[in-house]
This record gives C-alpha cells, structure tokens and sequence, in this order.
C-alpha cells in the first residue's frame, strides 16, 4: 500500500512539473523569443545540493560539454563560464529559459544590455532569489529598490580616495610577505598559490577597513591566530557560505564535530562584527580615530537610523541611515564581495601568467621603468598608480575571461516592460526574471578578436616598442576602456559596484611588487615538457566552478614555482 501511495505522489508530481512547465513555455513564447526547456529550476533546494556531485561524475565521463543537451548543459549552476557564447552565437541574442518555476530570459546585446542596468526602477534585483544573501541581515544586494540608496550611501562613502593609498600600502606589504613565503618554498613549488591570494587579500581588507593587522602566512606556515578569531571565523563561513545559507548556524552547532566548526563559525564572526561596531561607536564618541575606513559610515548611519526612529511616531518607517542588523549584513556582503573576488582573480592571474613568461616580462618591462631602481617601500601611490597601465592591463583581461560572476540578475518591475532588441520590440510581462549574460559579452567574438585567448595587450593602444622601449614611449601608451555594455565585471549603471577601484588598486599593487624582479613558472612534472606543462596550467584554469563565485576547481593541481628575474 506505502509503495502504491509513493509511486502516485511521484507521478503526481511529475505530471504537476509537466504541467507547470508547459504552462511557462506557452508564456515565455508569447514574448516572441526562443525557449529552452529545464525541467528542474536551478534555485530548487534539493538540486543546490546534488547537483555538485552530479556533474562530477558527467565531468569524469569523455564527452565534451557541447554534445550534452540543452536541458543537461543549462541544469548545471554556472553553466556560463562553460557554454561561453555558444548559445547566443546559435540562437540569437535574446532567448528563454524555462523550468516550471520560472522564465528568465538571457541577453547579449550591448545596447538592450545598457537599457537594461540604466533603468533600474524598471529591472530591479530579484530579491526573492537573493534572499540567502541575508545571512547576518538585510543588505544593499537585496534592498528594495526604493530602499536601495539607503545602502548605496552608506557603502560608497568609505571606498574613496581617501582610502586608496592604504590599500595601496598594506597590499605592497602583503605582495611582499607573500613573495618571500614563495621565494623560500621547498622545491615542490608554492604550496597553493590560491590559498595564498584569498590570505592576502583578507589581510588588505582587514587591515584598510577593519583595522585589524595581519603578517602575511603562506598556506604551510603555521598560523598564530585562534580559533574562533576574526579572520579564522570569514575564512571558514567563506569557505562554507552554501551551506550556511541553507542551515541555521544554531542547528549545525548540533550536528556533528565538522558542521558544528561551521555553525561556531559563524555566529562566531557574528559576534566579531558586534565588537567592531561597539568598538567604533564607542573611539568615535571619544574623538579618536577609530579602527579603519570603512566602520565609521556605518556607525554614523546607525546613529542617524537610531535617531529617526526616536525622533519619529511608532508608525514611522525609518528612511535614513542603517539598523544594526543592516550594518550586519552589509559589513557581511563587504568581506564576501570585496574579498573573495579580488582573491580568485587574483589567483586566475597567477595561474595564467606562470603559463605565459612573455606577458610576465611584458610587464616587467613596464615595473622597471616606472618605479626605477626605487624600493618598494618608497612606491608612492598618487605616482605610480596611473602609470602602471599594463598591470591594470593584466588584471582587466583576467576579468575579461574569468569575471567572478558571470551574470546579472533582475526582474521585470511595476507592469509590463518594453525593451529593444534589433528591430524586434519585446514587451516583457511582471515578475519575469532576466538576465544580463556577462560572460557571453566578454568573449564574443563579434566584439573581442580572438576572444578565448588570454592576451592582456589588447588593452593597450599606441604601443611602445616590443624591444628595450624608453620611459617616453612607454608613457605615451593608453588603456582602452571598451564600453560597458561589453565589459562590466563590476557590473553596470546605478549599481555598479563600490569596490571597483579599492580592487583595482589592490590588484596593481600585487602584480608591480611580485614581477619587479621576480618571474614565476609552471612546476613540471618528471618527464613532462614546456608545452605540456602549460597545456596542462590552461586546462586547469579553465576548470571552474561557480558555488557563489567563479574560483578555480583544482587549483594545486598546477605548482607554481617563484624565482629571480
């Protein structure tokens, strides 16, 4: 009898998936686009979960990612940084997904695109499905649109300026710890190369924006803080962000020893950020400066927030400043966004220039003549900054291949919205989710010559010289900047993202200090030659996957190795 009951609640809920499915096809095609089916929605729970492990197997199988069907290939989360700009190049510009939750309808057309990131009143962020971003609150990545400037305000006003040049600093000592832990590793080569990026680039954070100081430890040295400490705690919720979207920290405290550390974790940093503010609220109410750049805007935004509420009547809602449990969220997203990101494409970058030893010298070419015979210690910001445009170079066409995330979510707002694609005019319906393809944008040939190859000269007009240029002929080269609406890793419009020069600075700092005089190269294997080697580091950069950031799969399965120019 319990087999019959199952076996009809199976059928009934196939037949329901069916139904609903089918339902949004007959909508999405009534838009006047091309649809593509999914009969498993990519938000559903059970197949966050699975999914991993289903596309390790299909991965160890010899078939290539094309030959898999549509409904196969678009199952997989991240299922971009793969597909590249295939399916635009075969369908058309404007298409639909469809499960039976869902149409989303994906773009790569550079003037809907920019139609669609200025006119954010209409294609607001699809705030149901961001929803898990409220691990500690509330924050700007799911505000309201009419709530969104709130945060906007109070997020930009640190990344200025004004903070610039101790990003500046602390990322040149970073670079350099770094660059000696690497110096002196044994001869099996940097131990990971990308757990040594994610260190250095929470030690910058923490330090410009938190106050809180770290030496740099590569991945084997033995690392002096405690656990439970500020930086042990992000790292491990970093680490396990997934998971802890999907389970209460109070239950993994329950389970058994591995979750637990996860759950201690996180209200761990919890408490973290509630000492931070405390600790602000209090240095600043006693004209002291404070711990870092990026906490006072946020104790001032608590205070006005705090007075509103006083000042106002009990039905009031609040429309200035920041809650607490806002500042929480916010100060969450800050550490995910403005560490992580910079982290994995910095390590892309090392990755890919161990492969490539004449873009290393390309751009040591530069270092050299920039900054001189002066130490690195003395590297002025305002200076040299502006000068390093080959860095800056590197690091864009790293994004260009690898951009953290790959697509930009939103949904139709207020009544039916009309876009222009082409000469076709599409009138999409209320709460139709869309999607601006990022990644499909950054590679498209139509747009990027030899778009699948990694060559950061592209971003370089008026070349100087390939051999020995002089200071003059290397000052006269410029950066192009593309238009944004064909490459915008930082996103675009009204929301592009604060941090977009805080990373650039970190970015360039890095790469002058490690390639000023040292060159770093792929660890061959016995036996294996120059070519094999660096087929065997461009295959691993191209084995991503994309939990919540595009990041390597495998990083240390390539050793870099770190020696004297």
């Amino acid at each position: 009898m319990l087999a019959v009951l199952f076996i009809g609640a199976v059928l009934a809920y196939v037949a329901w998936t069916i139904a609903c499915l089918e339902a949004n096809v007959r909508k999405a095609k009534a838009i006047k686009v091309p649809v593509v089916r999914l009969p498993i929605d990519s938000n559903n729970v059970l197949w966050i979960l699975l999914q991993p492990q289903v596309w390790k197997i299909l991965d160890a199988l010899p078939i290539e990612w094309s030959s898999y069907p549509r409904f196969v290939r678009f199952s997989r989360r991240g299922w971009y940084f793969a597909e590249r700009a295939t399916i635009h190049e075969q369908i058309g510009p404007v298409w639909a997904l469809v499960s039976p939750v869902a149409i989303n309808i994906h773009f790569a057309d550079p003037d809907t695109i920019h139609d669609i990131v200025t006119r954010r009143g209409d294609f607001q962020r699809p705030i149901a499905e961001l929803k898990l971003l409220e691990l500690y609150g509330p924050c700007i990545s799911t505000a309201k649109w009419e709530e969104w400037p709130r945060h906007r305000k109070v997020m930009a006003t640190p990344f200025n300026e004004t903070i610039m040049k101790s990003v500046w600093d602390e990322s040149l000592r970073q670079a350099k710890g770094m660059l000696r832990s690497w110096v002196t590793a044994s001869t099996d080569g940097i131990a990971s190369y990308q757990k040594d990026t994610r260190a250095l680039s929470l030690n910058v954070l923490a330090a410009t924006g938190f106050g809180k100081s770290y030496d740099f430890r590569g991945s084997t040295e033995p690392q002096i803080d405690d656990e439970g400490g500020y930086r042990d705690a992000l790292q491990t919720v970093l680490d396990n962000i997934i998971l802890l979207m999907l389970v209460p920290f109070n239950v993994l405290c329950k389970m058994p020893k591995s979750w637990a550390r996860i759950g201690n974790a996180g209200i761990s940093f919890q408490k973290h950020m509630v000492k931070l503010l405390e600790e602000e609220t209090k240095a600043l109410a006693q004209g002291q400066p404070g711990s870092g750049a990026i906490m006072p805007s946020f104790v001032r935004a608590a205070d006005i927030h705090r007075h509103e509420s006083t000042a106002g009547s009990p039905y009031k809602v609040t429309k200035k400043g920041l809650s607490v449990d806002e500042i929480f969220g916010n100060l969450f997203v800050i550490n995910f966004a403005g560490h992580d990101t910079t982290a994995n494409t910095l390590a892309f970058g090392m990755l890919l220039l161990g492969a490539h030893p004449e873009v290393q010298a390309w751009l040591a070419e530069e270092i050299s003549i920039v900054t001189g015979d002066s130490l690195v210690e003395s590297w002025d910001y305002k200076e040299l900054y502006p000068k390093l445009k080959r860095c800056r170079a590197v690091f864009y066409e790293v994004l260009r291949l690898y951009p953290p995330v790959p697509a930009l979510p939103s949904i139709a707002s207020n009544h039916t919205q009309e876009l222009k694609i082409s000469t076709q005019t599409l009138h999409i319906p209320k709460g139709v989710n869309l999607t601006v393809n990022l990644r499909a944008m950054q590679v498209d040939p139509a747009y990027w010559p030899d778009a699948n190859s990694w060559l950061p000269s592209r971003w370089i007009s008026n070349p100087a010289p390939p051999k020995s240029p002089t200071a003059i002929q290397l000052a006269s080269e410029e950066l192009i900047i593309p238009s944004k609406s064909i490459f915008f890793p930082w996103g675009e419009g009204p929301q592009i993202c604060p941090g977009k020069k805080f990373a650039e600075v970190q970015a360039v700092a890095v790469l002058a200090c490690l390639f000023n005089m040292h060159r770093l190269a792929i660890k061959k294997q016995p036996g294996e030659s120059e070519e094999a080697a660096v087929k065997r580091a461009t295959e691993c950069s191209n084995d991503v996957d994309l939990e919540m950031l595009v990041r390597l799969r495998d990083a240390d399965r390539v050793h870099l190795v770190a020696n004297e120019a």
